[in-house]
């Protein structure tokens, strides 16, 4: 796909009336990319050492429960906020809503809400091509290149500096300020999103090493197990799995990552049809985010729901047949 095609219809990136602007618009400062570092490693870090620090002692049921807790607040703030509200648009939603949904997201420490919307829309608008941030089929089909392509897709992609442009590709977050300040704030979400757990924990035993464990299972682990995740649509999710749909790129269904990703890995059907609120359209296919924006739905938060149709789900599927 050329620079100059616009996508905006079916991958949620606004169309711009006086032509696209460049794709990329600089390279991260220094310091955005020590964090970038740090935010990946050491919650990585922790995921390793977790089997050894659980073999015996150091995980209680208040850890297990608060890590449960944040992935879910975080996980769905990303899988419902971040990517099928800002990034496509798949409802409306009530201001505080909007706000709530932004907060939760960056508890997720994948990067601050404009950044993530406007890397995710590239990815859409060159979805398995050239401009693809992430695409592990950027290196050619080889089984090298294929080792490679995995690991780009999977984090290789988050130490590279160069920045998604986002007054291309999410100029409506930025003229949005309560998101801008949320945006600016990601420092203090993150650090949130590991405090949190670790005062919770030590106030739920009362005392200083509940308050450790539940910084690290709940805090650290927690992070990086939905980095992972969340990585693994992006790599596994584009390169093995079921493809029911017609799509334009290489996007499959991964089933074993269903629960775990809150219905994101059938990712066929969200190329597909991009702005669709429903990802796992198919009997079987649990989709846990879907079912949260019908709870807002029906509580009235959330309008405008962007329901897949059983008349589109056919042409889809014939389309692809």
């Amino acid at each position: 796909m050329t620079a100059t095609l616009d996508r905006s219809s079916t991958t949620g990136e606004p169309a711009d009336r006086k032509g696209p602007k460049p794709i990329l618009d600089g390279q991260r400062t220094n310091g955005v990319q020590v964090s970038v570092y740090i935010g990946v490693i050491a919650p990585l870090v922790a995921l390793v050492a977790a089997v050894p620090f659980a073999w015996g002692w150091g995980l209680t049921w208040v850890d297990v429960g608060l890590f449960v807790l944040f992935y879910a607040l975080s996980g769905l703030g990303v899988t419902v906020g971040f990517h099928r509200y800002f990034t496509h648009g798949s409802f409306k939603a009530k201001r505080w809503l909007r706000v709530a949904l932004a907060i939760a997201g960056s508890m997720a420490v994948q990067g601050p809400v404009i950044t993530w919307v406007a890397d995710h829309r590239r990815h859409h608008a060159f979805s398995d091509r050239d401009g693809d941030p992430h695409s592990p089929w950027a290196f050619g089909t080889s089984p090298l290149a294929i080792a490679k392509g995995f690991w780009h897709a999977h984090m290789g992609w988050l130490f590279e500096r160069d920045r998604s442009n986002a007054e291309r590709f999410a100029p409506d977050l930025l003229r949005d300020p309560a998101i801008v300040k949320v945006d600016k704030l990601f420092f203090l979400w993150t650090a949130l999103t590991l405090g949190l757990p670790a005062l919770l924990g030590g106030l739920l035993t009362w005392s200083l090493w509940g308050a450790l464990t539940a910084f690290f299972w709940a805090g650290l682990v927690r992070v990086a197990f939905l980095h992972h995740v969340t990585w693994s649509v992006n790599s596994i999710c584009h390169m093995i799995g079921e493809r029911p749909f017609t799509a334009r790129d290489r996007s499959a269904n991964f089933w074993p990552l269903a629960i775990f990703s809150f219905g994101e890995s059938w990712h066929n059907l969200h190329h597909a049809d991009p702005t669709s609120a429903r990802h796992g359209v198919k009997r079987g296919q649990i989709d846990i985010s879907a079912r949260l924006i019908w709870m807002f739905e029906k509580l009235g938060w959330a309008t405008n729901v962007r329901w897949p149709t059983p008349r589109r789900l056919a042409r889809l599927a014939t389309e692809s047949g």
